[in-house]
This record gives structure tokens, sequence and C-alpha cells, in this order.
């Protein structure tokens, strides 16, 4: 019992602690010309790096740990952040999702996001506990060597806090694809995680965030 009571709590420590990073990212970043993305993102990847080396929640095995030098993130670009409009094109569709945890999970859709010249993804809200927008993405470097996560990756999952703003009124989403990351699944295949379905990958490369 001590030790599934360690994990829980070292799992809710870790929750606790991305939930901080990302509020003082959106902080520091601001919504517009008020903040400074660019340094945003460099403290996005320090505090990722430190949590992955050092905390007992880490999705890196032991011996990964042992030869952890930095996630491979790209330098910040900032033509990859832009105010995304989401309509209802798909509104109601529903992707079932097998997990290794929660069983199969539903997720429903929102309606689209879209991301201009980038193209266009579907916005899910994750059906069980908790809730949350999710917004993963596959694009066209997927699976190439020094590309991206041949799985895709995800821009946003407010279960666990990653969430750089939005607006009710005018229906748009931050996307800034410099803040795209890898699934746990990436780092240890014992993690079953959602990944990019047909309406979630990009034909276009984008060579930003969390690289393989």
């Amino acid at each position: 019992m001590d030790g599934e009571l360690n994990v829980a709590l070292d799992t809710a420590d870790w929750r606790q602690r991305v939930f901080t990073l990302y509020s003082e990212v959106r902080q520091i970043a601001g919504t517009g010309h008020d903040g400074d993305a660019a340094r945003a993102h460099a403290y996005w990847r320090r505090g990722r790096d430190e949590l992955f080396a050092n905390h007992p929640a880490s999705p890196l095995t032991p011996e990964a740990k042992g030869q952890f030098a930095g996630l491979p993130v790209a330098d910040y670009a900032p033509e990859a952040r832009l105010w995304a409009a989401v309509d209802d094109e798909g509104t109601g569709e529903v992707m079932n999702v097998p997990t290794g945890t929660d069983g199969v999970v539903p997720f429903g859709r929102l309606g689209t996001v879209r991301c201009g010249d980038y193209g266009s993804l579907a916005l899910w809200r994750h059906g069980g506990y908790g809730g949350g927008l999710f917004l993963p993405v596959r694009d066209a470097l997927a699976g190439h060597d020094g590309g991206t996560y041949g799985g895709g990756r995800y821009l946003l999952d407010t279960i666990k806090g990653a969430f750089l703003g939005g607006t009710d009124d005018e229906k748009r989403l931050l996307v800034d694809f410099n803040f795209a990351y890898n699934p746990s699944c990436a780092y240890d295949e014992a993690w079953a995680c959602p990944l990019p379905g047909p309406t979630n990958r990009l034909s276009t490369p984008l060579p930003f965030g969390e690289l393989v």
C-alpha cells in the first residue's frame, strides 16, 4: 500500500508542478504584445528538463534518466505562434481511445481549430473524469530522423495544465507550435497515450517544439 500511495502522491505533485509551470509560462508570454513568448518558451524548457531529470514521476525510465541531458526542443520560432479561430465543423463526433490506465476514454469533438497556412485540427474534450481540452497533432516530420515523434505530439491538454490561452467571446485559442511536446508513451512503452487521429494530422512540417 505504501508503494501505491507514494506513486499517487508523486503523480499528484508532478501534475501540480506542471500546472504551475504553465501558469508561469502564460504570465511571461502574455496573450499579445504584452509579454515575451521566447523567454516563456525558454522557461518552459528549463522547467520540463528539471522535472524529467529529477522528479520521481518522470516518464523517463531509470536507464534514460541516467543518460538524460535535456529534451530535444527546437529554438523558438515567432511565426509558429498564432491566435486560431475555432468553428463548429465536426462538432459532436466521438473518438474512443483505449488507454493503459483508464480503459476506453471517450473524446467528444468541440469543433475545428484553423491554424492558417499550417492547416486545421480537430479540437476535442476529454470525456473522462476532469474533462479538459485536448489538441494533438501529427505533422509531416513525424517518424523521420531528426523530425518529430512518430505517434504525434500534444499542443494542448488542459486536464494536465497544458494551456496557453483562449477567448470565449471570439472562439479563439492561442496555439503555439513551439510548445508541442511528446506524450509519455514516447519515453516508455508502458504508457498508453491517446494519439492524433486522421483529423489531427497535418501535411505540413512542424519543425517546432519537442523533436526526436
